[in-house]
């Protein structure tokens, strides 16, 4: 048996449509569709102005042309590019049934094809299930390290009717004097931009390199927030997610470290007119909050998995630069020998 063909990592083509039947690969074909269909408009627009991403990146692996092994799709997580998103990373049956090795060996040829590619990027994030072993291995042996644990919540919230403040117990219709409740809007986004920074961690909040813009374009409506009126501070925070992976409308819980006395009432009616229209739906919250977490099943949720962010910054080696001294030193040489110069005048003596 001779030697196996090198593995080659091309960008999706429209021919590698009709060849990605695999089991592995038949949930991403909307996806891998959009990608191919606005892969040139997406080009053509982040060369003149930044914005938010149109489609993802998707990047294929085969040894065989005729029987794609993997693929990986990523995205630019915010205008500038500086920040990219690893969103799926997938192995064929036929790799996931040989040795851990070779599945091992090829997502990560393809996570390092990914990282060279994105010219401009100087950080990638990554979100993996805390119980799956072999991506949080994957993605560790490739440099990424755990930013931020996360606990999903599968909630479905009363109708409106059912906790209305007349009833006994319900949830109020008014906040204390001092709260108000805004939407996330262009005008109020720098509120929920100033609470996200005081509540992520400092590297994370860094690697992510996230404006104002950006916090717009990864939201949708209703995203609401608690403002204390007398500082004009956002205190807490429900921001909508655009559509993922789950299928369900997902909720991210942000509460600021110095207002946890906010769990009870407000938040609740943070969280119920933020969720208004969903049956059912995902709230997203921080695992290290043991009080939040015990006041969320207070109100009916039931965690459905935890998940690890995970993030790691790129270096790239630059040509060494000669000093600035050199390079003066040879302005004024050269500059002598210009032709166009004019010679400078000699003062004469008596």
């Amino acid at each position: 048996m001779g030697p196996l063909p090198p593995l080659r990592i091309e960008p999706l083509q429209g021919w590698h449509l009709p060849l990605l039947q695999d089991p592995s690969f038949l949930d991403l074909q909307p996806l891998l569709q959009l990608a191919l269909l606005l892969q040139g408009p997406e080009r053509l627009l982040r060369s003149l102005v930044a914005r938010r991403a149109l489609a993802p990146d998707v990047l294929l692996a085969y040894r065989d042309p005729q029987r794609p092994l993997g693929l990986i799709v990523s995205e630019r997580l915010n205008r500038s590019g500086s920040c990219w998103q690893l969103l799926h990373l997938r192995s064929s049956e036929a790799v996931l049934a040989a040795p851990e090795t070779g599945r091992m060996a090829l997502e990560s040829a393809l996570v390092r094809e990914a990282i060279q590619r994105s010219r401009n990027a100087a950080s990638w994030i990554a979100t993996s299930s805390s119980c799956d072993d072999a991506r949080l291995a994957l993605l560790r042996q490739q440099g990424f390290q755990p930013l931020r644990h996360e606990t999903l919540w599968r909630w479905q919230p009363q109708p409106s009717g059912s906790h209305a403040g007349d009833q006994p117990g319900g949830l109020p219709q008014t906040l204390p004097a001092d709260l108000q409740l805004q939407p996330l809007t262009r005008r109020t986004a720098g509120l929920m931009w100033h609470l996200e920074q005081a509540a992520l961690p400092a590297q994370l909040r860094q690697l992510l390199d996230r404006r104002v813009e950006d916090l717009l374009d990864q939201s949708q409506g209703p995203s609401l927030m608690l403002v204390d009126a007398s500082r004009q501070t956002a205190v807490a925070g429900a921001r909508r997610l655009r559509p993922g992976s789950r299928g369900l409308p997902e909720l991210e819980l942000t509460l600021h470290p110095g207002w946890q006395h906010l769990l009870g009432a407000p938040l609740q009616l943070l969280l119920e007119r933020s969720a208004a229209g969903c049956d059912q739906l995902i709230v997203r919250s921080d695992m290290g909050d043991s009080e939040r977490s015990r006041w969320l099943q207070s109100l009916g949720m039931a965690p459905e998995g935890e998940e690890v962010v995970m993030a790691r910054s790129v270096w790239r080696r630059h040509s060494p630069q000669p000093s600035a001294a050199v390079v003066r030193r040879l302005d004024a040489v050269l500059g002598q020998l210009q032709p166009r110069q004019r010679p400078l005048p000699t003062p004469l003596g008596r």
